[in-house]
């Protein structure tokens, strides 16, 4: 009766055993086997996302060029506030030279016209 506790154990601890031994030989074919099943899935998603973030990322560097170009052109606009006072200055300056040179113009004209009456009116009293 020993005997046979003694082959049922051993025999459980054998298959046991051998179990745990074909688990071990066939665990990295399997692990391996769905890795290259997960890869085949979900490689193509993963392509797509890094062709979309890539394209992403070229569109934000053009974006970030266009504001930190408008940016700097602000900060020099700030700078160029003098050079628009100046400016301010000499077409006030020009403004106020073209009404000096208009109502100077405007008396000649009025001077001219008084003195073509004059002679106008003497060579027509002559002439009759």
């Amino acid at each position: 009766m020993e005997d046979q506790e003694m082959q049922l154990k051993v025999k459980r601890v054998t298959d046991k055993f051998t179990e745990s031994m074909y688990v071990l030989a066939n665990e990295p074919s399997i692990a391996l086997y769905r890795l290259q099943e997960h890869v085949r899935r979900s490689l193509p998603e993963l392509v797509q996302h890094k062709t979309d973030m890539q394209s992403w990322e070229e569109q934000s560097q053009g974006a970030i060029y266009t504001v930190e170009y408008a940016c700097s052109a602000v900060k020099s606009m700030t700078n160029s506030s003098l050079y628009f006072k100046n400016i301010d200055g000499l077409v006030r300056q020009a403004i106020s030279l073209k009404e000096q040179i208009s109502s100077s113009q405007g008396r000649r004209k009025r001077a001219l016209d008084a003195g073509m009456l004059k002679d106008g009116g003497e060579k027509h009293s002559s002439g009759i």
